[in-house]
């Protein structure tokens, strides 16, 4: 199977990304979930108006550690289940 050429639009949505790489457009919004990436809806701003304000960038670095934590506990709780079953005779 051949990868096609793909070039970096940052502007391109899903769909002209999938319709590129010739596959569905769920496939690859289904991969881009997985990986954790997000993107905000419409066009960007080429800059912030103003920077964001202590408070601002707090609740940013929290929001970012609870997503960190969230997912460091459902590790645990797979491992946990995982070695559960391994234990029972």
């Amino acid at each position: 199977m051949t990868v096609p050429q793909v070039q970096s639009r940052p502007e391109a949505t899903i769909r002209q990304v999938a319709a590129d790489l010739g596959i569905n457009p769920e496939t690859l919004r289904n991969w881009v979930r997985a990986a954790g990436a997000s993107r905000p809806r419409g066009r960007r701003a080429e800059a912030p108006a103003e920077p964001p304000t202590p408070l601002e960038a707090e609740n940013a670095a929290l929001r970012k550690k609870v997503r960190e934590l969230e997912e460091e506990r459902e590790i645990l709780r797979k491992a946990a289940k995982y070695f559960a079953g391994e234990t029972r005779w």
